[in-house]
């Protein structure tokens, strides 16, 4: 698609967390956790204006650039203009969280088969992984009300996330939170991982779950730790993969 540059329209800091979220959305699509375009990504620019990006609704993920990802604000009025709309139900998950938490630059909320079977399971996330032991280290969980296109579920999904980083969104899917679009991405490919090696050992034999100790002093060491879950070790590594498959994103 033909979609003009709006680099010269934005700060120098907002090209480049445009330019990191449009990456973000072709790595989500590249490990197959998009839904057709029904799923959103947003990050908020920093600044008090409480501005954010997310998707050009019914572009695929694998054709978000830069450029095309939509500006708005707490209220979906966007602010540079755009023939592309905005979800209603990405726009109140995603608004709610970033008025609920300064610190999450960046949302990504996926409806993967693993993810969405796990959701789905009374017991939740069991802890028989290393990742679960990390994704149990900040976890929540948010009763299904339907489709989220009402306003008046806000207040109840953010008390429900808290000060977590991963929320399990029952009979839905899964939602994380990062300081950084990198953070994000790297929490969300953890949770993904452990709902895959969940649903894998279920198909086995009898489970041997991590003692309680192990998972609360991961806990512990999460809470205590101030650098995230490393996604600015791995950001770069994934940048130059998705640059070597293809650089459009950047545009």
């Amino acid at each position: 698609m033909n979609i003009p540059s709006v680099q010269h329209l934005v700060s120098p800091e907002e090209w480049q967390l445009r330019v990191d979220l449009a990456a973000c959305y072709r790595l989500v699509a590249m490990h197959g956790w998009s839904d057709l375009i029904f799923t959103h990504i947003s990050a908020r620019i920093p600044g008090p204006e409480h501005h954010f990006l997310i998707n050009p609704y019914g572009l695929m993920f694998d054709e978000i650039t830069a450029s095309s990802l939509v500006k708005v604000d707490q209220h979906c009025n966007k602010l540079i203009d755009t023939p592309f709309p905005v979800n209603p139900a990405g726009f109140v998950i995603h608004s709610a969280v970033h008025a609920a938490r300064e610190d999450a630059q960046c949302v990504i909320h996926t409806h993967t088969c693993a993810g969405v079977a796990v959701s789905a399971q009374k017991c939740g996330v069991l802890p028989i992984s290393q990742q679960s032991t990390f994704v149990l280290a900040s976890l929540a969980y948010h009763d299904y009300e339907g489709v989220a296109f009402r306003d008046e579920e806000k207040p109840r999904l953010q008390d429900d996330l808290g000060r977590a980083n991963f929320l399990m969104l029952r009979n839905h899917g899964l939602l994380t939170c990062g300081s950084t679009i990198a953070d994000a991405f790297l929490a969300m490919y953890i949770f993904e991982s452990a709902c895959q090696i969940q649903l894998a050992a279920q198909a086995g034999g009898e489970l041997v779950q991590v003692h309680p100790q192990i998972v609360n002093g991961v806990a512990e060491s999460m809470r205590v730790q101030t650098s995230g879950l490393g996604g600015a070790f791995a950001w770069p590594a994934l940048i130059r993969k998705l640059d070597r498959l293809d650089a459009a994103y950047r545009t």
